[in-house]
C-alpha cells in the first residue's frame, strides 16, 4: 500500500503510518550540517525518512540576499542525494505563506503518513513569534535539537514554558498511541560550524550554479527549472 507499510508477526496484518519528519527552511544554500543533523534526528527518533520544506519565502527573515526558491531546492536536492531524505518545495504549490498552515494541508493530503515537525533551538526561541505556534505544537509532536548558544534563550522561552508539560523524555514514547501531539523531546547533538551564512559569505554567487538545471521536486515528482524564481 502506497505511503504505509505493513507489519505481520500476528494473525491480522497492520498497516503502520510511515514516520515522517519536516524540517522546513530557507537552505540558502542546504549544506553538509542540514544533511547531518536530519541523519541525527531520524535514526533518535526511528523516523522513515524527513521532508526538507523549502520555504517560499521566510516571513521572519529579510528577502535581501535570499536566493531563487528553484536554486535553493537544487541546492537542497543535492545535498540530500543517497539519504532517506527528499528536498521540496510543496508550500509554493500548496499556496501556504505560515508554517500551521503547510502542516494542516500536508496532514490532508497525506492522511497515512504520521508527521513530526523538526526546529533548531534558534526557533524555539522565537517560537512564540510564530502565528498560531500552540496550533502547531497541537497538529504534531515536535523534535528540537539542540544548538550552542541558543539552548538557554531556548528554555527560558515563552514556548518553551507552555510546552514543557509535554516534554517527553529520552527512551519515552514520542510518537504515543492514541494522540501524539503536543509533545516534545530536545536532542543532544554534536556542534556543527557549517552555516549557511559563512557559504554565502564565501561564495555570494553560489546560486548562479544552478540556473537552468532541469529537476523534479522530490516529493510531488513535478518538474521545475531552476531559473524560475
Amino acid at each position: 500500500m502506497a505511503g504505509a507499510r505493513q507489519r505481520t508477526g500476528s494473525p491480522l496484518t497492520s498497516v503502520v503510518p510511515v514516520l515522517t519528519g519536516l524540517l522546513g527552511g530557507s537552505f540558502n544554500p542546504a549544506h553538509g550540517a542540514h544533511r547531518r543533523i536530519t541523519l541525527f534526528v531520524r535514526d533518535a527518533l526511528g523516523l522513515d525518512e524527513v521532508w526538507w520544506l523549502v520555504s517560499p519565502g521566510n516571513v521572519l527573515k529579510p528577502a535581501a540576499g535570499m536566493a531563487p526558491l528553484a536554486a535553493r531546492l537544487a541546492s537542497a536536492q543535492r545535498a540530500a542525494r543517497c539519504a532517506p531524505i527528499r528536498a521540496t518545495a510543496i508550500e509554493r504549490e500548496l499556496g501556504t505563506r505560515y508554517t500551521i498552515d503547510s502542516l494542516r494541508a500536508l496532514k490532508r493530503r497525506y492522511p497515512k503518513r504520521r508527521f513530526v515537525w523538526i526546529m533548531g533551538a534558534d526557533n524555539l526561541a522565537q517560537f512564540h513569534r510564530w502565528r498560531d505556534w500552540r496550533g502547531i505544537a497541537r497538529e504534531m509532536p515536535i523534535a528540537v535539537v539542540a544548538r550552542p548558544g541558543y539552548d538557554a534563550a531556548a528554555l527560558a522561552s515563552p514556548a518553551m514554558a507552555w510546552l514543557r508539560r509535554w516534554r517527553r523524555r529520552p527512551g519515552q514514547d514520542f510518537f504515543g498511541a492514541k494522540r501524539s501531539a503536543p509533545a516534545l523531546t530536545i536532542l543532544r547533538f554534536d556542534p556543527d560550524p557549517r552555516s549557511a551564512t559563512a557559504i554565502r559569505a564565501a561564495d555570494p554567487d553560489w546560486h548562479r550554479r544552478f540556473v537552468g538545471r532541469p529537476m523534479r521536486d522530490m516529493v510531488t515528482h513535478r518538474s521545475i527549472r531552476a531559473d524560475r524564481p
